[in-house]
């Protein structure tokens, strides 16, 4: 087959799949993409002394403020995970979650780890896809703000978002000379970046998304680690953060790729 008709197969497959989930994947998007901040939530919960003490000590701050951020942290995470869930509240609770995020970056100093910062930027990415589809057309958060042609905030929203999911898929390249590795490699920019700019986004979305999951059922197996070592919760949060990235892209196939996009400018031409 020519890979016009390959392309053009993979469409169709995409477009039956979403007419079959539809009802189902925003439900499914919303659950993968809160699932990191569950697990942190429940995690701080069951290891409170651990997590206080870590604090603590990394940060000379005294057990009254380590045990302040624990707290922020756990119920922050617990509660605007439930309401995203039940679909309540979500701007509000999409700056909590954001806020968690940036607070972790700092206390953890994740910001002077490129590969956790990327990622983190990743969930702070699928969080603003959450935002943007809890904001119908009309009634944009910038209400009253000009906008430019046919955009509204709502969708430079989702470009945004698109933009800072990708980060995620920039962790796993190798840069090694072997022949998978390079085809990995260069198969992955290619996706990541018809989902940056807009082109063909739902399949490069939904490709990505198997992709992902593949290599986060095998690089993160944090199930075949003891729970007493270190690297079981390493991998563990690796692998729910994971999830989380997924559950954003599950958002772009759902909610396609917004104004800022060549698929909308195609319809144009």
């Amino acid at each position: 087959m020519a890979p016009a008709d390959v392309m053009g197969t993979a469409e169709e497959l995409a477009d039956q799949f979403l007419r079959v989930t539809k009802r189902y994947l925003p439900h499914l998007a919303h659950l993968c993409l809160i699932c990191t901040f569950l697990e942190d939530g429940l995690r701080m919960w069951l290891q409170w002394n651990d997590q206080r003490d870590y604090i603590s000590m990394s940060w000379g701050c005294g057990m009254f403020l380590a045990t302040l951020f624990v707290v922020i942290n756990m119920v922050g995470q617990l509660v605007g995970s439930v309401l995203v869930l039940t679909r309540k509240f979500v701007p509000y609770s999409c700056l909590g979650l954001f806020i968690i995020i940036v607070l972790q970056t700092i206390v953890y100093n994740i910001l002077w780890d490129l590969k956790f910062l990327m990622r983190n930027m990743a969930l702070g990415g699928g969080l603003l896809l959450l935002l943007a589809e809890s904001r119908s057309e009309g009634k944009s958060m910038f209400a009253g703000v000009p906008t430019v042609g046919d955009t509204s905030p709502r969708q430079y929203m989702q470009l945004g978002g698109r933009v800072l999911l990708i980060l995620m898929f920039m962790t796993l390249l190798h840069f090694n000379a072997s022949a998978f590795t390079i085809f990995q490699d260069i198969f992955g920019l290619a996706l990541v970046i018809l989902v940056a700019i807009g082109f063909k986004t739902k399949l490069a979305a939904l490709t990505l998304v198997l992709w992902l999951m593949v290599i986060n059922v095998l690089q993160n197996a944090f199930w075949n680690i003891p729970s007493h070592r270190p690297m079981h919760d390493f991998l563990k949060y690796d692998f729910f953060q994971t999830m989380s990235v997924i559950g954003g892209l599950l958002l772009v196939v759902a909610l396609g790729p917004g104004g800022v996009s060549m698929d909308e400018h195609k319809k144009k031409w």
